[in-house]
């Protein structure tokens, strides 16, 4: 039977390097030869992209970490 670590190494191995292949190919995008895009197009997809893993790092982080980090602020 696989323990909870062995998943966790076996999905987290599988899972991020889908991401990575993914990642390589948005960078094929970048091929002025075969794709038009505006620098604010750009920006707007790294944005989401960025935004995406700061909210998924964030479940990681200790439950103690996370209800101080999500508090309102000025």
């Amino acid at each position: 039977m696989e323990s909870k670590h062995e998943r966790f190494i076996r999905l987290g191995q599988a899972r991020t390097n889908r991401i990575i292949e993914q990642i390589n190919l948005i960078g094929n995008l970048a091929n002025r030869g075969n794709y038009e895009y505006s620098d604010e197009e750009v920006n707007k997809m790294f944005k989401a992209i960025e935004d995406e893993l700061k909210e998924v790092k964030n479940k990681f982080k200790k439950t103690k970490d996370r209800e101080i980090n999500s508090k309102f602020t000025f």
